[in-house]
């Protein structure tokens, strides 16, 4: 990882003209970059090691509320995280969530219980959405525009870094010593990025300002529309795992429930689609679930319908992992003569690329399964070009008094698709997997996340000029 882009030497930077107070970005850097990683790796080294704990712990009826949970934790502390941000500064819901998440780590570590095996995951979910919202805003305040781009860069590639590593460190701790110490693990990492940003973060909170209140500005997101939001998610999500007619009940509640809480944590036009920052939100909503929707099923496509040995299927998800570290790379490169609102269309596009070759494959089980690394590299660098390009739209957009209120929206919106359409596909594949065959139960399955992901392409459409700094010739 190279280092931080700066206009100066020092990784010490003087205040600027907005009033910027000095901070050592690369501190900061590292510290939020280690932070992501430990959210990364106990995600992932979590889904390694679940089956194992709810088996010694007799919980497999509530498996799927270890992940559920997670997520309705971290969309109700996103939004009173982006409250908190804008009221007192980002440094302090910060630390709170770094300590919120260590403490959901112990839970989940001492766990004698599938009841307090999943309380700890709900835990860990709250803090690390207040983590994500607080350190979306650190970096707005912190960077100028023009090592936005870099840092974007530095978070996506400690997100997908997990990806090569956590499944086989994560097997190697529950073989070798207890699923217990998955969770133990990741309290190091929580710890490091704590000590080395702490100096940086201190200093930003004590001299931070709230700026001005402004007549037009809109009003904080309200605490009662995260939690209809996060229930109305679960009760959704529910709804696909039954599919039965209680599952009609929940699925009627929960889609009634965004309708009335969702727009409260969405700026001002979202439900209307309108241009500019609520399209921008769109996206961030519609690709991430199109991605992960497919990318959760492209494993066992390849070991059902191709008896694909397991370390290959999940090598061709390393693939679209480098896809996104280098597309995350490349976005941020001031050589790049491409507007912001541009890259997030090419990425949507690049996403649907993706998807739609590992379709072909799904409904052509003469082809090479090889194809489907080769159309996750397209779907990582999709991901890559549009997940850093969406943040730093934002970003340009939003007011600096507003950077927690719409970067918890980006977040929200985030985790609520991640998890809606990933539950959409999970309904599909239950629905078909035992009545049709293969072929046709993946190729519908992945055609429904082509559709997310073209939608999300006439998003980016609407989103209009996207300028940054980092752009300009130097």
């Amino acid at each position: 990882m190279g280092r931080m882009s700066t206009d100066q030497p020092e990784p010490t930077t003087p205040p600027d003209e907005s009033g910027a107070v000095p901070v050592s970005r690369r501190a900061l850097a590292i510290g939020i970059c280690t932070c992501v990683v430990a959210i990364a790796f106990e995600s992932i080294a979590v889904a390694t090691a679940m089956p194992v704990a709810a088996r010694d712990l007799d919980g497999l009826d509530y498996y799927a509320w270890s992940f559920s949970l997670f997520l309705i934790g971290m969309l109700f502390a996103t939004v009173v995280a982006g409250r908190l941000s804008d009221r007192i500064g980002p440094g302090k819901p910060l630390f709170v969530g770094l300590a919120i998440f260590a403490l959901g780590l112990v839970v989940a570590g001492t766990a004698g219980s599938m009841l307090q095996l999943v309380g700890g995951r709900l835990i860990q979910g709250l803090g690390s959405g207040v983590m994500n919202t607080a350190s979306f805003v650190l970096i707005a305040h912190a960077f100028d525009a023009r090592q936005r781009p870099r840092m974007f860069t530095y978070i996506s590639t400690a997100w997908v870094l997990p990806a090569f590593v956590g499944p086989p460190i994560s097997a190697w701790i529950t073989e070798t010593f207890s699923w217990h110490w998955v969770f133990f693990a990741v309290l190091p990492l929580v710890a490091f990025g704590a000590a080395v940003s702490a100096p940086t973060v201190i200093n930003l909170i004590k001299n931070f300002t709230p700026l001005p209140q402004r007549a037009n500005r809109p009003k904080p997101a309200p605490l009662w529309a995260a939690g209809v939001v996060a229930l109305a998610a679960a009760a959704i999500q529910l709804a696909g795992q039954r599919l039965d007619l209680i599952a009609v009940g929940l699925l009627g509640a929960g889609i009634a429930g965004l309708l009335v809480a969702l727009p409260r944590l969405m700026p001002p036009g979202f439900l209307r689609w309108r241009h500019g920052l609520p399209a921008v939100i769109w996206v961030r909503a519609l690709l991430p679930g199109a991605f992960f929707g497919a990318e959760s099923f492209l494993p066992l496509m390849l070991v059902e319908q191709r008896h694909v040995p397991l370390v290959l299927a999940g090598a061709m998800l390393t693939i679209g992992a480098i896809g996104w570290t280098v597309a995350s790379w490349l976005q941020s490169q001031s050589w790049l003569p491409v507007r912001r609102d541009r890259l997030i269309t090419y990425g949507t596009l690049s996403v649907c690329l993706g998807i739609a070759v590992c379709l072909v494959v799904a409904l052509s089980p003469g082809l090479w399964f090889g194809l489907v690394g080769v159309g996750w590299l397209f779907g990582g660098f999709g991901m890559g070009l549009a997940t850093a390009s969406t943040g730093l739209a934002v970003m340009t957009l939003t007011p600096a008094a507003e950077q927690g209120r719409n970067g918890a929206s980006l977040n929200v919106g985030d985790a609520l698709g991640s998890g809606l359409f990933v539950g959409v596909a999970g309904s599909i594949f239950a629905a078909l997997h035992d009545r049709t065959e293969l072929s046709i139960t993946f190729g519908a399955l992945l055609a429904a996340m082509v559709v997310v992901g073209l939608l999300a392409t006439l998003s980016s459409l609407r989103i209009g000029p996207v300028n940054n700094e980092s752009y300009r010739p130097r």
